[in-house]
């Protein structure tokens, strides 16, 4: 845009015409609606479970049954070394599935979630509940590794979601079922209902408060109990604390459990940055996405066959909840092999997610953190023989440092981990590894393991998500679009003559550079002291330039601890914004009409 073009329109999305307004209900019957969420959500993965089941039994051994013990280890598939290509082949049912109805069900899910609460008014079509299921189940189930909770949060949050939408609610009671239902999804995961709650709370809401945080209890004890009504009522895995010497007060333990999660810190960030990198890669490299697929998941297949040739067990095959079983069970797993299993999942999943497969991290989370944990007790005991130190405990302890640091939950690490234990005593350790290792991430990189594809993306969200609900709305969803940029020598008088007063705003340039701005309606521009003066000499130049993808959250913090009152928001362009990269800006009006629609719909 020239500094002589025309104004552009300010207006702003509209609802289709014909459109009921939208409502706000009140809290009671947000918890009714909560409710059926959970109940939706608890059902779904029941449903998803005997999928798995049914589709890995199939895969691997040809038997069409929907039972599976995923805690135990089966025999070898009959397939022999032609089992490199059953994650390869099922790859490519999720890839035509992903790309043909649901672009949004490709990944680990949760950004998507994330994205669409920041991005996209807490709107998840509810097609993706469908296909994210289908195809996840399939990744699974094949092998490609990956877990079963990513599926289950937008399963819920999809539901969630779809279920505002026809009740046509505001957006902040949306984006609470949304966030509900995948709070639902993950407790009914791993039947951590506490668990489930924190993670709405942490990961999702951009407000907690009484009118987010009830329906999110209600919606993950709800769908806890449907789960726990159908499947019974053990935890996800069984961990014996009783039998593993666990002392309520061992400054040896204390002092390993703060190794460990300085080490878990280090891990959670080469994750992330792998992950993030294979991405990267795959998606740059401009190759046909089946292409993608079948590069991808052959190098998962041929993994996991040399891990049956080497140990004999595929490991690091789909969710691996079996070898994670095993570790906590102390079957004999030397350091060496912990380490390369830690190595492998790494690598599985970084090239199972890279190359288009469907499913969740936080399963390979806990297999990482559970492997290199065992593998760390396992050396700590070896050094301090007398100190009675238990791997075992410290792969438990490793799961919750290696979940709470690579997602930044460390709270739902913490009390996800305890309700699996269901033993205090391992708190105190827990809590440690699970700050340093939480702590060190952070001082490695800001993004987590969610948030940083949406940054590579160019759609970040505020890494302080608990804000007020109206602050999650991108700015361009906020500005004033009606702007004009004028030449800071322009006199008043002339200025007058080609803009709208009380409407436009005037953003000022010295031809190169945006140097400022001018508030019409805060001078009294027709007295005649003004008239022979320029722009330049009444404008203000108290502003901030902020990227078109930022959210208000983000720019308004920004506007804080500068003490600014405007932003002129530009393209997302390389070194200095021009004039012409201006898309709008952002005052005090746009900000408190922000807070208007968001209240009152």
């Amino acid at each position: 845009m020239s500094q002589s073009s025309t104004a552009v329109s300010a207006a702003q999305p509209a609802p289709e015409a014909g459109a009921p307004p939208l409502r706000e209900v009140k809290l009671p019957m947000m918890l009714v609606l909560s409710l059926i969420v959970g109940i939706i959500a608890g059902l779904g993965a029941i449903v998803f479970k005997y999928l798995i089941a049914l589709i890995y039994n199939f895969s691997f051994y040809g038997v069409v049954s929907p039972f599976l013990d995923t805690n135990s280890f089966g025999p070898p598939s009959p397939w022999g070394a032609a089992i490199i290509l059953v994650p390869v082949l099922g790859g490519l049912i999720v890839v035509y599935l992903v790309e043909t109805y649901a672009p949004e069900a490709r990944g680990h899910g949760v950004p998507e979630v994330m994205y669409a609460i920041y991005h996209k008014g807490g709107n998840v079509r509810g097609v993706v509940a469908v296909i994210k299921s289908v195809a996840s189940a399939i990744s699974i189930g094949t092998g490609a590794s990956v877990g079963r909770e990513g599926p289950f949060i937008q399963i819920g949050s999809s539901f969630g979601s779809t279920f505002g939408r026809l009740l046509g609610l505001v957006q902040h009671q949306k984006i609470t079922l949304l966030s509900a239902g995948a709070g639902a999804g993950m407790a009914a995961t791993f039947n951590t209902p506490l668990g489930g709650m924190l993670f709405a709370s942490e990961i999702l809401l951009p407000e907690v408060s009484t009118r987010t945080f009830l329906p999110v209890v209600v919606a993950t004890a709800t769908s806890t109990y449907t789960y726990r009504y159908a499947m019974g009522a053990a935890s996800a895995f069984v961990v014996p604390l009783q039998d593993m010497g666990l002392e309520p007060v061992n400054l040896a333990e204390l002092v390993v459990a703060g190794i460990l999660g300085a080490i878990m810190g280090v891990a959670a960030w080469i994750f992330i940055r792998a992950l993030a990198k294979a991405e990267t890669v795959f998606e740059d490299s401009k190759l046909n996405p089946y292409l993608q697929n079948v590069i991808g998941m052959t190098i998962v297949g041929i993994t996991g066959y040399v891990f049956l040739l080497a140990s004999g067990q595929y490991h690091v095959l789909s969710a691996g909840y079996a070898t994670i079983q095993a570790v906590l069970n102390g079957e004999h797993m030397g350091v060496a092999l912990l380490l390369l299993l830690f190595v492998g999942k790494l690598v599985a999943t970084c090239f199972s997610l890279g190359s288009g497969a469907s499913g969740g991290i936080f399963s390979p989370c806990l297999f990482m953190g559970a492997t290199l944990g065992g593998a760390i007790g396992l050396i700590g005991n070896q050094l301090l023989p007398g100190f009675n130190l238990s791997p075992e405990i410290f792969a438990i302890i490793g799961m919750g440092a290696m979940v709470g640091s690579a997602t930044s939950a460390g709270m739902t690490a913490i009390v996800m981990i305890f309700e699996m234990t269901r033993d205090y005593q391992i708190i105190l350790p827990l809590v440690l590894a699970v700050a340093v290792a939480l702590g060190v991430r952070r001082a490695l990189i800001v993004a987590d393991i969610y948030t940083i594809k949406l940054r590579n993306r160019g759609k970040p969200i505020p890494v302080d998500r608990t804000t007020n609900m109206f602050l999650v709305q991108p700015v361009t969803d906020v500005m004033a679009r009606d702007f004009k940029v004028l030449p800071a020598s322009m006199t008043v008088v002339e200025a007058l003559k080609e803009v709208d007063p009380e409407h436009t705003r005037v953003v000022l340039s010295d031809g190169n550079r945006i140097i400022g701005f001018v508030r019409f309606l805060t001078i009294p521009y027709h007295a005649d002291r003004y008239a022979g003066q320029t722009l330049g000499e009444i404008g203000e130049t108290e502003f901030i330039i902020a990227g078109q993808n930022s959210i208000l959250n983000t720019v308004m913090t920004r506007m804080s601890r500068r003490q600014r009152s405007y932003a002129i928001v530009v393209k997302d362009v390389r070194g200095v914004p021009r004039p012409e990269d201006i898309v709008g800006v952002i005052g005090r009006e746009e900000i408190a009409r922000a807070v208007v629609r968001n209240h009152y719909g």
